[in-house]
This record gives C-alpha cells, sequence and structure tokens, in this order.
C-alpha cells in the first residue's frame, strides 16, 4: 500500500484536469479524478483522501454544493478542500471559505502555485495537534469579543460564530495586538508561512467574511487605506 499522500481532483474541463494530474502525479502525489460532482462526492467518501481540489463550476451539482455535503458529514468534515475558480468572484469565494473551504485559485493558475498552496494546506492540517499540546492558549476578550484559540471558538455578544480555520487566525493575529497596523503580506506570513504564494485580494476576502460573521464587532476591524488592516485598541 502507497504512503503517498492523495488528492482528489474534481475538474469537467479535459485538459486542466489532465494538467493538474500529471503534475500531481510528477510531485510525488497519488491522484484520483472525477469530472463531475457527484462522481467527486463519492469518491471523496469512499477514498478518503488527504485533499481535494475541487472546481465550482461543474456540471449537475455544482462546487460550492460538493463543499457544502462535504462539510456535513462527519466522515469528510475535516478533508481540506481548495476551490478551483474560473473567475475570482468575491461572492461565490466568500461562499466557499465559509463553507470551510481552505483556500482557492483562479483559472488560469501556474502549476507551481498550485503546489506550493496544495503543500501549504497539507502542512496546516497537521499544525495545530502538535502546536496546541506545546503551549497553553490565550483567550482575548475585547469589544463584546471572546475569541479562544484552545477550542477554536469566538463568542461575540456571548453567541457562538462560526468560522472556518483561516478566518480564525487571522482574527487572532489580528485582536492579539490591537492597535498595530498590518500589511497583507504581514497577515499572511503569519497566518500561512513564508513560502505561502498569494494576492492582496485573497487577505481581503478573508476580512470581508470575518467582518460579516462577526455582525455588530465587526467594525472592530478597521481598514488602514493604503496600508493593511488592524484590530481596533
Amino acid at each position: 500500500m502507497s504512503d503517498k499522500e492523495t488528492i482528489l481532483i474534481v475538474e469537467d474541463e479535459e485538459d486542466i484536469l489532465a494538467l493538474i494530474h500529471y503534475n500531481l502525479s510528477r510531485a510525488g502525489y497519488a491522484v484520483l479524478s472525477a469530472t463531475c460532482g457527484e462522481e467527486g462526492l463519492a469518491l471523496a467518501r469512499q477514498q478518503q483522501p488527504d485533499l481535494v481540489l475541487l472546481d465550482l463550476m461543474l456540471p449537475g451539482m455544482d462546487g460550492l454544493e460538493v463543499c457544502r455535503r462535504l462539510k456535513s458529514q462527519d466522515d469528510t468534515r475535516r478533508l481540506p478542500v481548495i476551490m478551483i475558480t474560473a473567475k475570482g468572484e468575491e461572492a461565490d469565494i466568500v461562499t466557499g471559505l465559509e463553507l470551510g473551504a481552505a483556500d482557492y485559485v483562479t483559472k488560469p493558475f501556474s502549476p507551481r502555485v498550485l503546489l506550493a498552496r496544495i503543500k501549504a494546506v497539507l502542512r496546516r492540517d497537521t499544525e495545530p495537534v502538535e502546536s496546541s499540546v506545546a503551549t497553553e492558549p490565550v483567550c482575548i476578550e475585547r469589544h463584546g469579543l471572546s475569541i479562544h484559540p484552545g477550542r477554536n471558538e469566538v463568542l461575540v455578544e456571548g453567541e457562538r460564530v462560526e468560522l472556518t480555520y483561516t478566518e480564525f487566525r487571522v482574527l487572532y493575529f489580528l485582536a492579539s495586538r490591537p492597535g498595530w497596523v498590518f500589511t497583507r503580506y504581514q497577515i499572511v506570513n503569519a497566518v500561512r508561512g513564508e513560502d505561502y504564494s498569494v494576492t492582496d485580494r485573497a487577505v481581503d476576502v478573508q476580512i470581508v467574511g470575518l467582518r460579516r460573521k462577526l455582525g455588530p464587532c465587526g467594525h472592530c476591524i478597521e481598514t488602514v487605506r493604503g496600508v493593511g488592516y488592524r484590530f481596533r485598541d
């Protein structure tokens, strides 16, 4: 039995599927593929891959519905999903991230960038268990927010709010240094790691999702024009 990490590609465009399959195989991954949402969902449940590359524009069941179903099932809830989008439309990207997707890439994309994203997500998926034992989590309580890293829990005026892993990391990073202004690059560097290839737009999408979910406390994350973001002191 192979000990390679397994990637499931769900993509209906044959040329893109072949390109991704070739580059993943060349990089040492075991690869599964599906050309529609129903097939991809079934393979994910049967084979339990280490990560899913999921195109949003699929025939039949679209990628967002596949992601929603994966994240609603106990056996696939923790399966990392990277969305593949034809257009950088904020609404679809935010919806996917809110459903629990770990990341996204937009077509056309560089195979090297895609591989970097995959490596970062797979590495990150193992980090919380290792690091949580080593350090005592510190709960942050400010402006009606309660942020507990040990439980990965956020309360807004006493009500629990469901955040994705990345949204939680961004919020905790900013809230742990109130008043400090951070560039998008600094936020990415702190949350994902220095070798993570990402655009400024990806950070903006995370902030949009965070503000929406935090409701009345969303104003605590302030935009500093021309620089980046800060958590209100």
